[in-house]
């Protein structure tokens, strides 16, 4: 039987950048894909620059769902997009991030018929003004212990993966992604492979903030998602997810020419 893919975005108030995002997912040359917009009920036209791509979803023959109302932040809205989803395999793509290259799902796609896992992820692009900013270069899977973790938005599951060790949880704040991947893959051994690619272009900043308070809140959400899984990572490790976001931002500056 053959996989097909659901992709997600979650949205409020994106109009500036979410035609950005649907133009990627449109571009996909994969045969089989169902796109599922879910909107927090924006104020501004969101919804209604989404319902304008209706009819060229329709004549490349992907499924096209928006769904717009009110919700209890990012992480309700992704849950209700996993709910939604009818594809073997689910991805997540902010609203104002876009997939690298036209091949990217199909790239996935392939990992996942491959390699039979329940979970693959790919490399990560931040970009600002136009520019590399930070290059996440994923690396084969390693211990959490080691402050390692896959960029989210670049981590796709099987639909039953997620009914089998459960969704986003609210109680971790914006760091959420961060407890589900830990979860999955630390906690419950879900398979999982490295594409070696940059599969998303993400703009940089984000729902996690960069102030000095929001990192800290990240940090003590980092160790809840520790907690509320039921294991101990050693003392270094949320402060060695931190230092090996530095060498990043060097490998950006190195990337000439096409990213890939």
């Amino acid at each position: 039987m053959q996989m097909t893919i659901s992709i997600i975005t979650v949205c409020y108030n994106s109009s500036k950048s979410i035609a950005d995002t649907i133009e990627s997912v449109l571009a996909q040359d994969v045969v089989q894909l169902e796109y599922l917009v879910i909107d927090g009920a924006s104020e501004d036209n969101t919804v209604a620059i989404a319902e304008s791509y209706r009819t060229r979803f329709a004549q490349k023959g992907f499924s096209y769902i928006i769904q717009s109302e009110p919700d209890k932040g990012i992480y309700d809205a992704m849950n209700k997009g996993v709910r939604l989803a009818s594809g073997t395999i689910v991805g997540i793509l902010n609203s104002d991030d876009c997939y690298a290259a036209s091949d990217v799902l199909s790239s996935v796609l392939t990992a996942f018929e491959e390699n039979h896992t329940e979970t693959a992820y790919g490399n990560l692009m931040y970009v600002k003004n136009n520019k590399p900013y930070r290059y996440w270069k994923s690396g084969k899977y390693v211990s959490f212990k080691y402050g390692w973790m896959p960029p989210h938005p670049s981590f796709f599951v099987r639909k039953d993966a997620y009914e089998k060790y459960g969704m986003y949880r609210f109680d971790c704040g914006v760091n959420a992604d961060y407890e589900l991947m830990l979860r999955f893959l630390e906690k419950e051994k879900a398979s999982t492979v490295w594409i070696d690619r940059v599969l998303v272009k993400m703009a940089a900043g984000g729902a996690s903030g960069n102030g000095l308070k929001s990192r800290a809140v990240g940090m003590r959400n980092d160790q809840l998602a520790w907690k509320v899984n039921g294991m101990k990572c050693y003392f270094y490790t949320i402060l060695l997810k931190k230092i090996r976001k530095i060498p990043q931002f060097f490998l950006a500056k190195m990337q000439k020419g096409e990213i890939k």
